[in-house]
C-alpha cells in the first residue's frame, strides 16, 4: 500500500482559502515529515524494483556512449592554458593549468601541469557543487565556492596556487559569487537574505582587512550580481528584478572606490552594460529595451564617469522581427546573440569590416558564445549542437568568419547522425498562434505512431533551443521518439513570446503545450497512450497543469522539482524567490490575481478524475522550489484520482534543485526515469 498522508491530517489553515490536510507536510526536520518522505521512497523503491535489471543496464548503456576519460579545450589567458580533465571512475572533472607555448597553440606540456582543483578530493563522496571557479588577474590565486547540501549557499575559499594553501573565508550565507580587482587582492563577494536572494556586496582584501558592505539592495524584488567587464578594466554590479534593471560600475585598478549609476533604475526598464572598444577608443556598449521590447544596443565613449543616457549614441536599432539577446565584446569585433524566427543567431560586426552572419548546416539547432577568449583574440568560441548532432566547439576567425570545428563530444559505439531525422514542426494554439515544436525520430521510425517524448518548461524567457544528449539515444534506438514544445513563456522567439505566457497570459503556457500533443497525436506521429510528457521547477508546473486539465492526452509523465503549489507559495512572501516572483506569475494579495493563479494552480486543480501513470522528483534542500510542493501533491493526487496507475514519489533527502551531484549520479537519475517509462508505455 502507498503512504498516507492523512494520518496527520487535522485541517490546518493555510495561505490559501479553506484547510489544507497536506499543510503538515511543511513541517520540515520533523520526525512525522521526515518518516513520510522516507515511507514514500520506500514505496517508490518497492513499486519500482522489478525495473532494476533495466536501470542498471540502461546506466550501463547510457555510460557505455560517453568517453569517461577526455580532456576539455584549453583556454588561452595570459601565461597559461586552462584546462579540465575527467577520468572514468571520477564523478567530477579535475581543474589544470600548465604554461602557454611560445607558438599560440592549444598543445598541452603535461610535464609542467599544474592541479588547481580536485572536486572529487573535495566531495568526499557526498553532494558538491562548485560555485565560483576564478583565478586572479596576476594568475597567483583561485577564489573559488562550494555548496556541500544542495541549498544553494556557498562557502568561500582562496588558494595560493605557489604553495597550494587554502584559506576558509569566514563569511556566512553566500551566494557563491567571488569577483576579483585588477589588484589580485581585492574580492567582491555577495550575501544572502533570509528569502535567499543576493542583496548585499561585500569588498574583502586579503591582506586581512575586515570585509566591508558596499552596497545594499533593499528592494526585495531585485537580485544583484558583481562580474568583470570584457575589457577586464571594469567592475560592474547588475541588479534586476524581473522587469527592470540598474548598472552600477567601478574602475577595476581603483576598488577602493565606490560603484557609480549608468542609468537609475525606473519601471520596465531593462538593461545591461559591458566594457570595450570602438574605432580604437575605450567605448560603453548598453544594450536596452527602451525603444523596444526586443531591445536595441547603444554606445557611450569612455571619458572616466558612468555614461549617462543622454550620451548613448545608437549602434544597432530595435528590430520588431529581431532580439537582440546578448553581446560579447573583443578588441576588433562586437558579437550579438539574435533570435530570429524562433531560432538563435550568431551575428559578428567585425571593426572596419562588413557585419556577417554565422552560418550553419542545420533547421533547428542550439548556438551560443561558448568563451570569448581573451580580449585581444582575434577569435571566438561557438557551442552548436542538434537534436542528432553531437555539441560541436567551434572557432570562428571574426574578421573572416571562416569556422574550424575544434571538438566534437563525442559518442562511443555505433552512432551516425543521419541514421536520425531532425524536424521542425508547427501546432496551432487555440488563438490560432502558431507553436514550435523541435523533434528527433529514428529515420526508420517516420510515418507511423511511436512512443514519443514530449519536455517543456515554458517560463522567464529561457529558451529550450533542441540540444543533443547520450542518454537520450536510449529513446530514440528503442523507437521512442523526442520532442520539445517551444511554448509560449519561454524565450524562442523573442520578448513578445515570453510576455505572451506570463502573468495574465499564463494560461497561453498551458493550451500551447496541449495543443502540440494534440498536433503531434493528429499528425500521426504517436498516440494518446504512447505519449509521455515531462518538466521540471516551472516546467514541472506546466505538468501539473496540463495533467489536470487534459488528463487524457498522456499515458505517462515526469515532473522533476515540481512547481505544483504556486498559490501558497506566492502568498507567503518569507519564502525564497517569492516577492521576487510577482513579476513573473503576480501577487496572488490582489484578488484579481488569486483567482488567476488559483484557476490553473496544480494542487488547488486535482480533482476526482483519472491521471496518467506519474513519476515525481523532490530535494529536500531545494531553495527554489521547497520539497512539499511535490510532497503535498502527491498526497492530494492519491486521495483523490479515480485511476489505479502508478503515482511515485521520490524525494533526494541529500540534494537541492539540481537533484544529486556526480556525472555518474545523474546518469543513474535518467535510468529511474527512462525505465519507469518504458514499463508503463509496455516498451521493450
Amino acid at each position: 500500500m502507498p503512504p498516507s498522508a492523512n494520518i496527520y491530517d487535522a485541517p490546518i489553515a493555510h495561505k490559501a482559502e479553506g484547510p489544507d490536510p497536506y499543510a503538515w507536510l511543511q513541517e520540515r526536520d520533523t520526525d512525522p515529515v521526515l518518516d513520510y518522505l522516507k515511507a514514500e521512497n520506500h514505496y517508490q523503491e518497492t513499486q519500482t524494483a522489478d525495473q532494476a535489471g533495466l536501470r542498471e543496464s540502461l546506466f550501463e548503456e547510457i555510460k557505455g556512449r560517453i568517453l569517461e576519460t577526455d580532456l576539455s579545450l584549453p583556454s588561452p589567458w595570459g601565461p597559461y592554458l586552462y584546462y579540465t580533465r575527467t577520468t572514468a571512475g571520477d564523478e567530477y572533472a579535475r581543474h589544470y593549468r600548465c604554461p602557454r607555448p611560445a607558438d599560440d597553440s592549444l598543445q598541452l606540456d603535461e610535464s609542467q601541469e599544474q592541479l588547481l582543483l580536485d572536486p572529487n578530493e573535495l566531495a568526499k563522496g557526498g553532494f558538491f557543487s562548485l560555485g565560483a571557479f576564478s583565478i586572479s588577474p596576476d594568475h597567483q590565486r583561485l577564489a573559488y565556492s562550494i555548496d556541500s547540501t544542495g541549498d544553494e549557499i556557498y562557502t568561500l575559499f582562496v588558494k595560493e596556487l605557489s604553495n597550494g594553501r587554502v584559506s576558509e573565508l569566514e563569511f556566512e550565507d553566500c551566494d557563491g559569487s567571488m569577483t576579483w580587482a585588477n589588484d589580485s587582492l581585492t574580492l567582491f563577494f555577495a550575501e544572502l537574505d533570509d528569502t535567499h536572494r543576493p542583496h548585499k556586496l561585500y569588498r574583502y582584501r586579503l591582506d586581512g582587512t575586515a570585509a566591508e558592505e558596499v552596497f545594499h539592495e533593499p528592494d526585495g524584488r531585485f537580485f544583484l550580481h558583481c562580474y568583470r567587464s570584457s575589457s577586464e578594466l571594469q567592475l560592474l554590479l547588475a541588479l534586476g528584478s524581473k522587469t527592470t534593471s540598474e548598472v552600477w560600475i567601478l574602475d577595476a585598478e581603483q576598488p577602493h572606490q565606490g560603484f557609480t549609476c549608468v542609468a537609475p533604475r525606473r519601471e520596465g526598464h531593462e538593461y545591461d552594460v559591458d566594457h570595450g572598444a570602438l574605432d580604437g577608443q575605450w567605448s560603453w556598449f548598453i544594450r536596452t529595451n527602451r525603444d523596444g521590447i526586443n531591445f536595441a544596443l547603444y554606445h557611450a565613449d569612455d571619458t572616466g564617469m558612468a555614461p549617462t543616457e543622454e550620451q548613448w549614441q545608437n549602434l544597432i536599432p530595435h528590430s520588431h522581427l529581431t532580439m537582440i539577446d546578448g553581446m560579447s565584446l573583443n578588441a576588433g569585433a562586437m558579437t550579438l546573440s539574435l533570435r530570429v524566427g524562433g531560432l538563435p543567431v550568431i551575428e559578428v560586426h567585425p571593426q572596419d569590416l562588413p557585419s556577417y552572419r554565422v552560418q550553419l548546416p542545420d533547421a533547428a539547432y542550439s548556438l551560443h558564445v561558448q568563451n570569448s577568449l581573451e580580449f585581444a583574440s582575434q577569435r571566438i568560441r561557438l557551442r552548436y549542437e542538434a537534436l542528432n548532432r553531437p555539441a560541436q566547439i567551434r572557432q570562428l576567425d571574426l574578421a573572416t568568419g571562416e569556422q574550424k570545428v575544434l571538438k566534437q563530444t563525442p559518442v562511443l559505439g555505433p552512432f551516425d547522425a543521419d541514421a536520425y531525422v531532425s524536424q521542425r514542426l508547427w501546432a496551432t494554439a487555440p488563438d490560432g498562434t502558431q507553436v514550435p515544436i523541435s523533434l528527433v525520430v529514428k529515420r526508420e521510425a517516420l510515418g507511423q505512431p511511436t512512443p514519443l517524448y514530449l519536455y517543456g518548461y515554458g517560463a522567464y524567457g529561457e529558451s529550450l533551443d533542441p540540444w543533443f544528449s547520450h542518454a537520450r539515444l536510449s529513446l530514440l534506438d528503442r523507437g521512442v521518439a523526442f520532442a520539445i514544445a517551444h511554448v509560449r513563456g519561454g524565450g524562442e522567439l523573442g520578448e513578445a513570446w515570453y510576455r505572451a505566457g506570463k502573468q495574465e497570459h499564463k494560461h497561453n503556457t498551458f493550451s500551447d503545450f496541449i495543443a502540440c500533443a494534440e498536433h503531434l497525436t493528429a499528425n500521426g506521429y504517436t498516440t494518446a497512450p504512447q505519449l509521455a510528457i515531462s518538466g521540471g521547477s516551472a516546467g514541472g508546473l506546466l505538468i501539473g497543469a496540463v495533467l489536470n486539465q487534459r488528463p487524457e492526452l498522456f499515458g505517462v509523465a515526469i515532473a522533476e522539482v515540481p512547481f505544483v503549489d504556486v498559490l501558497n507559495t506566492m502568498l507567503d512572501p518569507d519564502l525564497p524567490l517569492t516577492v521576487t516572483e510577482y513579476d513573473e506569475w503576480g501577487n496572488p494579495e490582489e484578488p484579481g490575481v488569486y483567482e488567476r493563479i488559483k484557476a490553473y494552480a496544480p494542487y488547488e486543480n486535482v480533482t476526482a478524475q483519472a491521471y496518467p501513470a506519474t513519476l515525481v522528483i523532490a530535494g529536500y534542500n531545494d531553495s527554489r522550489v521547497q520539497y512539499w510542493e511535490a510532497a503535498k501533491w502527491v498526497a492530494k493526487l492519491r486521495a483523490t484520482k479515480t485511476d489505479t496507475n502508478p503515482l511515485l514519489l521520490k524525494t533526494e533527502l541529500g540534494a537541492g534543485h539540481g537533484g544529486m551531484s556526480g556525472r555518474y549520479q545523474g546518469l543513474r537519475d535518467v535510468a529511474l526515469e527512462y525505465a519507469f517509462v518504458f514499463k508503463v508505455l509496455g516498451i521493450a
